[in-house]
């Protein structure tokens, strides 16, 4: 069992000059399953992994980093242990630490970060290193990479980017982005910001995805007089989760060549096929989910922007869904009269000081808010990031976007493709910013299978001679 390893023995003297340092940047849940995996994969004494947090806490990141227990998983617990070969990991240690050890339950986000940060915990030895503080530069050299914080400078021979998601993209009205103000909440993860927002505001929140909902659970559960209406250009919430169905729909995966029209009306066709047979629709995404990556990298790239044109949203919908329990809140919030949906985007935002007026498309009254929250989702273009890691990657040609902007552009394995086209020895992405490879890649079942993948390829690494794993320096 891979979390069962006994403890690695300090290194001698020779194996203290035989070590191979990998550094991880970002301490995320893809941070710290890479780390997993590396310490758990590895029985070499000379293996160094340090995990790089701008904050020094692990486990948490953008996705778990909430501190509001309300904000739960939108997948059920036996589906997100860290470790594929034990499915009942997280079920275990849930039951162990008092928690529902129901494996149809959705246990919170901070809960799983705690998980996360146990997991770690427990294959941690000599060879782990938290540092704190944020990467602004990698910079190759004969020997490895030298990461750079503000503060200090270390050496790796491999390097791992696991840095999440990122913050959401500005909003734009008219070509300029959204200007600073007051009631311009910028950052949806700022919970001390929502919760000092007056008791009976008006919130606009832009944005129906998942981000959106955890928004709206805080901003009304927290202010009972407060009323939110939510902005997005279809107006479509996420679907719910149901009670678990026994019925698993298996379906043949299209043969030939593909069109993101002829994938999404296979997708129809199956849900008719299901429906006809008292099946709902949900086990037939469910069933799309191993062969998703396939497909998506069947699609020439001119069909994959009609999906993200076209099909997007529809997926996206019903592939991320929320808990029922949560469903159910937001059913109540609309009842109630405190939420509104609105399909039309933004069409104006006028600034009064205080507050401001908020028109919608296809609405003709302008809201009066006191805050505006941007929950657009995360800023996936790397050439219009500030991120000062990602402008002196892109400046020394060490990462490139994907064509369709939607990370960064890698290998199968995970290694980085830089500017000449050709993997960078010794360079790796895991999680989120491998999107536009296999589109696939926000979730714990494929982030942990790309962790353990991306680790197998550094050990394999750390055992070649070092004239063949240098970094060409430049």
């Amino acid at each position: 069992m891979v979390v069962r390893h006994l403890p690695v023995p300090a290194p001698t003297a020779l194996e203290q000059r035989r070590h191979h340092r990998v550094a991880v940047i970002g301490g995320g849940a893809s941070g710290v399953l890479t780390a997993i995996n590396l310490l758990a994969r590895s029985t070499d004494p000379g293996l160094c992994v340090e995990i790089h947090e701008a904050t020094g806490i692990v486990g948490r990141g953008i996705a778990y980093g909430t501190n509001d227990p309300r904000h739960l998983l939108n997948v059920r617990s036996r589906h997100m242990s860290a470790f594929p070969d034990v499915p009942s990991d997280l079920i275990d240690w849930a039951r162990r630490t008092g928690r529902s050890d129901d494996p149809l339950a959705f246990l919170s986000r901070l809960d799983y970060a705690t998980y996360l940060q146990d997991r770690l915990a427990q294959v941690a030895d000599h060879r782990l290193r938290i540092c704190a503080g944020r990467v602004d530069d990698v910079v190759p050299t004969r020997a490895g990479y030298d990461v750079r914080t503000s503060e200090v400078t270390s050496r790796a021979d491999s390097v791992v980017l696991a840095y999440g998601n990122q913050r959401p993209r500005p909003l734009v009205l008219d070509g300029d982005d959204l200007p600073p103000a007051s009631w311009h909440l910028a950052d949806p993860w700022d919970l001390g910001a929502l919760r000092l927002l007056p008791d009976d505001a008006t919130i606009v929140v832009v944005g129906t995805g998942l981000t959106a909902v955890d928004t709206v659970i805080t901003l009304l559960e927290d202010g009972p007089r407060r009323r939110v209406v939510m902005v997005s250009r279809q107006g479509r919430l996420p679907e719910a989760h149901v009670e678990q169905q026994s019925t698993a729909w298996v379906q043949p995966v299209p043969e030939g060549a593909l069109t993101a029209d002829l994938l999404a009306e296979h997708v129809r066709d199956q849900v008719r096929a299901a429906a006809a047979q008292g099946v709902d629709w949900r086990p037939v995404v469910d069933g799309l989910r191993a062969a998703t990556t396939s497909l998506w990298q069947r699609l020439p790239l001119a069909e994959r922007r009609r999906f993200l044109d076209v099909h997007a949203r529809e997926w996206e919908v019903r592939r991320h869904r929320m808990a029922p329990e949560v469903a159910d809140r937001l059913r109540a919030y609309q009842a109630d009269g405190r939420l509104g949906v609105l399909p039309g985007g933004l069409a104006s935002v006028a600034d009064r000081g205080t507050h401001c007026l908020v028109e919608v498309g296809g609405i003709p009254t302008p809201i009066t808010a006191q805050a505006v929250v941007n929950c657009t989702g995360p800023s996936t273009d790397i050439t219009r990031s500030q991120d000062a890691l990602l402008l002196a990657l892109r400046e020394r040609g060490l990462v490139t976007p994907d064509p369709l902007r939607l990370g960064v552009d890698t290998l199968d394995g995970g290694e980085l493709v830089g500017e000449s086209g050709r993997a960078v020895p010794g360079l790796y992405a895991v999680g989120p910013p491998r999107k536009g490879t296999l589109w696939e890649s926000t979730a714990i079942p494929e982030i942990r299978a790309q962790a353990a993948a991306v680790a197998d390829g550094v050990i394999a690494r750390a055992e070649l001679p070092a004239v063949a794993a240098a970094v060409p320096a430049g």
